[in-house]
């Protein structure tokens, strides 16, 4: 790192100082305003926010990752982006009339107290042992390349820069709430995303073209069946990506992930009304078009420059890892100015992500857990209590990262694998929940116990075999199995079976087990769905959301749509 970019990381860092200062002079009198930033928020900091709070270290380093070592496959997750515009068209009027707070709030309004409580421990959990953890695992790990820095005063650089990264972060989301990480997302949106161009642009040059890229890669077989690494269309017989899995299983990953859960949806529940909500889905759905560029594509560059010995600055390019993939370019490609432009990008990008998990995970645990026990608690209270929860998310996410550190290659593999068994029992339950009447109190939270259940003993029974293969120095597990016999039902249904299959079958019987206990417990009251289901809405409602967009938000989704078409044809 040179002068230069220590400079710009310092001017960086002093937009960001004066952005949370101007945030903290203005009065913050209720948890509305700390956590929903008063509900004011326009379209261009919902947008900004949903896409800068996405991108995170999954991309950084994973999604890069994933682009190295399988091409395109990975890609499926990034381009159902698209599944925004549902969040904005679907249920954007469900959440705005019913003015809850949290998504589990959401479904105590349609079904009971019960799901409420449910989802909100699931959401925590999965926060502090997933998303937390990883994204200040993988930011360890990106500053420890790009700097190139293996301690500093005795102390592992990985942990300096980890924590650090966590109590800058920390400190600005307890200060200003979610008006925080609104405006500084305004500030890293633009600066991810220039950095991340100047990345492609420099990469493609190195490497020589778009089309030396194609050539490298698709000379490159990832399984038996003819199909390459640039093919986003794979044979059905891929033991880790077929094509009809994928359209599954990513399509209930981005469905839960985008319209249900709490740490996107609290970014629309900002907005001072339907109308500024829908149009920061839209806006953030042309942003969300982007990653597959800015990263997975440099993940292959990277992989195909050191396929080919490409030589930057004397040496011959290299990757110790596939998730070293966007740090070693960072590092490699970028000039004195530039280099220091884009660990700024990373920085926002890192830092927004976390900022929103912070958020979103104490407004979870004040609103759905502190609240319902205290429900006298003062607003003033609620702030402190908001507050507390955000310090202890963050204590618990770096006692989790010497576990996190364990985790496989690919990071961004891993967490799509996790979200897969956690998603399809929310994903059913909203669903039904809003398009029906039907779904009763006691089915719905049924259908979300039954998912977690099975998704928990799914990861159960992964840990198990994995340890068991271990344990007897077998490396992979099939392998393992195959020769000491096992091929019980258990072993089958719960490790054998693909795990995008599993998911959509994990979503068929979340489903069917909402449908047939709801067929025999007592349905929810007129009074209590109004306004929650298609049906029950009146004609104000309707014509309320109907005033709210106009023929222009229908052109731009249409481009979205069509962009998401193209590229599926081109890399097909």
């Amino acid at each position: 790192m040179a002068l230069l970019d220590w400079i710009v990381i310092g001017i960086f860092f002093l937009a960001l100082v004066g952005i949370i200062v101007w945030v903290f002079r203005q009065k913050q009198k209720s948890s509305g305003d700390y956590f929903l930033a008063g509900r004011d928020a326009t379209w261009i900091a919902i947008g900004a926010s949903i896409f800068a709070s996405n991108i995170g270290s999954e991309h950084l380093i994973g999604l890069a990752g994933a682009g190295a070592s399988s091409g395109m496959a990975m890609a499926h997750w990034e381009i159902q982006g698209w599944m925004i515009l549902i969040l904005g068209w679907v249920f954007v009027p469900f959440y705005s009339r019913s003015m809850v707070y949290t998504m589990p709030e959401f479904l105590e309004k349609r079904y009971n107290p019960q799901s409420r409580t449910i989802l909100s421990l699931i959401s925590l959990v999965s926060y502090v042992l997933t998303k937390v953890a990883v994204t200040v695992y993988a930011g360890g790990i990106v500053f420890k390349e790009v700097f190139g820095i293996d301690t500093l005063w005795g102390i592992d650089f990985f942990w300096i820069s980890a924590i650090g990264l966590v109590l800058v972060t920390a400190l600005y989301t307890v200060i200003g709430g979610m008006k925080s990480v609104l405006y500084t997302s305004v500030l890293q949106t633009p600066i991810l995303l220039l950095g991340s161009i100047i990345i492609l642009v420099l990469g493609l040059r190195a490497v020589g073209g778009w089309d030396e890229v194609l050539r490298i890669t698709s000379a490159v077989e990832v399984n038996d069946y003819g199909d390459s690494m640039v093919n986003l269309i794979r044979s059905n017989r891929d033991a880790d990506f077929p094509w009809l899995g994928v359209l599954i299983g990513s399509s209930i990953i981005g469905f839960w992930y985008w319209c249900t859960d709490q740490f996107i949806v609290q970014r629309v529940l900002s907005g001072k009304n339907e109308k500024e909500a829908r149009r920061g889905t839209i806006f953030g759905a042309y942003l969300k078009l982007t990653p597959v560029f800015l990263f997975l594509i440099p993940g292959m560059i990277a992989f195909a420059m050191a396929q080919k010995g490409v030589v930057i600055n004397g040496e011959v390019f290299s990757l110790t890892s596939a998730d070293a993939a966007f740090p070693t370019l960072v590092a490699k490609l970028l000039p004195a100015g530039v280099k220091g432009l884009v660990v700024c990008g990373i920085l926002a990008a890192l830092m927004s992500s976390l900022a929103s998990l912070f958020n979103s995970s104490s407004m979870l645990f004040t609103i759905d857990f502190y609240k319902k026990f205290k429900p006298d608690a003062t607003e003033r209270t609620l702030l402190k209590v908001g507050r507390i929860a955000t310090v202890v998310v963050v204590l618990l996410g770096i006692l989790w990262i010497p576990v996190m550190r364990n985790i496989g290659k690919v990071l961004y593999a891993y967490l799509q694998d996790v979200q897969s068994v956690l998603s399809p029992g929310i994903a059913a339950a909203f669903l039904l929940g809003i398009v029906s009447a039907r779904p009763t109190p006691k089915g719905g939270m049924w259908g979300i116990i039954t998912g977690f259940v099975i998704g928990i003993v799914r990861l159960g029974a992964k840990v198990l075999y994995s340890s068991l293969a271990k344990a007897d120095g077998y490396a992979d597990v099939d392998v393992w199995a195959a020769e000491m016999g096992v091929n019980n039902p258990f072993y089958t249904v719960f490790y054998d079976v693909n795990w995008l299959f599993f998911s959509g079958g994990m979503l068929v019987v979340s489903i069917l087990v909402i449908i047939i206990v709801s067929r025999f417990t007592k349905s929810a009251s007129a009074e209590q769905i109004q306004g929650l289901t298609y049906r029950s809405i009146n004609p104000l409602q309707k014509a309320q959301s109907r005033a709210s967009w106009n023929k222009w938000d229908v052109i731009h989704t249409v481009i979205i749509l069509a962009i998401t078409v193209a590229f599926y044809i081109y890399f097909w």
